[in-house]
C-alpha cells in the first residue's frame, strides 16, 4: 500500500485459548479454509511491515511450524502475565528499532490494511499523541473493554469489563486491543503498567494512563465491528466464519458471478470466480480454485485444488480433488471424481467415473463406470487417454497404461496394455448362452425353499 509510514508489528499468540476446548492452538483454525492468524499476516503483508514479531506461548511449536518460511521473529511468553507482559517479550526482537509498532492479535484476523494505515497516519499525524487505539462499536459490546472518550477523538478513559463501573459498561464504544505507539515509547511505558486489576494481569491498555501520566493523548480511531471481532470459542469462530461467508459472496455477486443460492455457497479464502461463473446450490470450494469466465458450477459439488476453464461445466454431485484441470467446454457429471489428472478442452466424463492421475485429450469421451486403476498398494501411476477416444462404460484403465487417439474402447474391458490410436480393444469372456438354466434354477431353489 503506497505512502504507508514504516512500521513493525507486533501479533500476540500465546493465549491457551482453554475456551476453544481443541488440541489445535486457537490461532490456526481456519476460517475459509485458512488459518485465523495467516489472514492477519496476509493483511500486514499487504500494508508492508517493515518487521513482524509474533509473541508465542503454549503451543509454540504448532504455531512455529505454522509459520514456517514467513518473514516472522518469534518471541517466547513462557509465563502468562497478561496483554502488557506478553508485548513486552518482543522487545529483544525489536532492540534498535525506533518507527511505530503495531499491537494486533492472532486471534482477531480480518482488521483491513485500511484501516491499520488509518491508525498509523493518526500516529504521524497532527498533535502527535503517544497511542492510537483501534475501536468499534458491536451490537453486543458482551464483555469487551469500554472506552471513555473526552474532547473528539480524544480517549479520557479506559476500562476493563471487570473493572468497569455499571455506567461505564453501559458505554457501546469497545477497545479491541488493537494500538499503534512508537517503539521509542512503547517499551519505556509497558515497563510502568501495573497489574493492580481485579484479574492481577498487566493490561496493555493501561499503557494508555502512562501516556496520560507523561502528558501525552491516546486517541481512537473507530473501525467496523467485523474487523475487531476475536475468537475466543468454537461458537465465535462458526459465527465468523458466517461473516466472511456472506461478505464473499456479496463480492462474488459484484463482481459479476451468478449465485442461484448464495447462502449454500462456501468459498475459501483464496477462491477465485470469473465473469458470468454460474454457482449453483450446494457448491462448496476449498482451497486453492480457479474458475473461468462463463464456467458453470452445478448444485452438490465439491471443488478443492482445481482450475477450470473457460465454459466448463461441473457437476451435479461432482468432486474436484487437488490437481484437476479441467479444458475449455470440458464437462465433468453427477458422481465423477477426479484428481490430479488434465480434462483437455471439450473432453467428457458425464457420470459414474473415477479419473486419477491422468492425461485425457480434447473431445475424448469418458463413459458411465469407468475408473483409471491408478494405485496399486505402493505407488501411483499414470494413464493416458488419446483427443477423440471412447471409452466404454463400465472399463477399468491399469496404469500405467495409455489409449491412442481415435480409439475405442469396449464397454465392461479391463484394459492393462496399451492401445493404439483409432483402433478398437475389447477385453471380455465370450458371451454364451444356455437354454433353459434359469427356469431349471428358479424350480430347484423353489423346492429348497419349501422343504426348508
Amino acid at each position: 500500500m503506497s505512502d504507508t509510514p514504516n512500521f513493525a508489528v507486533v501479533i500476540l499468540a500465546a493465549g491457551q485459548g482453554t475456551r476453544m476446548r481443541s488440541d489445535t492452538h486457537k490461532v490456526l483454525h481456519p476460517i475459509a479454509g485458512k488459518a485465523l492468524l495467516m489472514h492477519l499476516l496476509d493483511s500486514v503483508d499487504r500494508l508492508g511491515a517493515e518487521k513482524r514479531v509474533v509473541v508465542v506461548g503454549k503451543g509454540r511449536d504448532q504455531v512455529e511450524t505454522a509459520l514456517t518460511g514467513r518473514d516472522v521473529l518469534i518471541a517466547h511468553q513462557a509465563e502468562q502475565k497478561g496483554t502488557a507482559h506478553a508485548v513486552q517479550q518482543a522487545a529483544d526482537a525489536l532492540a534498535g528499532y525506533d518507527g511505530a509498532v503495531l499491537i494486533l492479535y492472532g486471534d482477531t484476523p480480518f482488521v483491513e490494511p485500511e484501516t491499520l494505515k488509518r491508525m498509523l497516519d493518526r500516529l504521524d499525524g497532527d498533535g502527535g499523541p503517544g497511542v492510537v487505539v483501534l475501536a468499534s462499536t458491536p451490537d453486543d459490546p458482551l464483555k469487551y473493554g469500554r472506552i471513555i472518550l473526552g474532547e473528539g477523538d480524544h480517549i479520557a478513559k479506559m476500562v476493563e469489563y471487570k473493572d468497569a463501573t455499571e455506567e461505564e459498561r453501559a458505554v457501546r464504544l469497545c477497545n479491541s486491543g488493537m494500538m499503534a505507539v512508537r517503539a521509542t515509547d512503547l517499551f519505556r511505558w509497558l515497563d510502568k503498567v501495573g497489574n493492580d486489576n481485579a484479574a492481577g494481569e498487566f493490561y496493555l491498555p493501561d499503557v494508555v494512563n502512562v501516556a496520560a501520566s507523561e502528558g501525552r493523548d491516546a486517541v481512537v480511531i473507530e473501525g467496523d465491528p467485523y474487523e475487531t471481532a476475536g475468537v475466543n470459542s468454537r461458537a465465535e469462530l462458526a459465527h465468523l466464519e458466517l461473516d466472511w461467508q456472506r461478505r464473499r459472496r456479496e463480492q462474488a455477486l459484484q463482481d459479476g458471478a451468478t449465485l442461484i443460492d448464495p447462502e449454500s455457497v462456501w468459498f475459501a479464502a483464496d477462491t477465485k470466480l470469473g465473469r458470468d461463473v454460474t454457482v449453483e446450490p450446494h457448491v462448496v470450494f476449498g482451497p486453492g480454485v480457479e474458475v473461468a469466465d462463463g464456467a458453470t458450477i452445478k448444485a452438490f459439488s465439491h471443488i478443492e485444488g482445481a482450475t477450470i476453464a473457460t465454459k466448463a461445466v461441473i457437476g451435479p454431485f461432482a468432486r474436484l480433488r487437488p490437481g484437476a484441470k479441467i479444458g475449455e467446454k470440458a464437462k465433468v457429471g453427477n458422481f465423477v471424481e477426479v484428481k490430479k489428472a488434465v480434462l483437455g478442452p471439450g473432453a467428457k466424463a458425464n457420470h459414474l467415473s473415477y479419473i486419477g492421475d491422468a492425461d485425457v485429450g480434447a473431445d475424448a469421451n469418458i463413459g458411465a463406470g469407468t475408473i483409471t486403476c491408478n494405485y496399486d498398494g505402493f505407488g501411483k501411476y499414470g494413464t493416458v487417454i488419446g483427443e477423440r477416444a471412447f471409452i466404454g462404460s463400465n472399463t477399468a484403465l491399469v496404469a500405467p497404461v495409455s489409449v491412442g487417439a481415435g480409439a475405442i474402447v469396449g464397454a465392461g474391458s479391463v484394459i492393462t496394455k496399451d492401445v493404439e490410436a483409432d483402433s478398437l480393444a475389447v477385453e471380455r469372456s465370450e458371451q454364451r448362452g444356455i437354454a433353459g438354466w434359469a427356469r431349471r434354477f428358479r424350480e430347484k431353489m423353489q423346492a429348497k425353499k419349501a422343504v426348508g
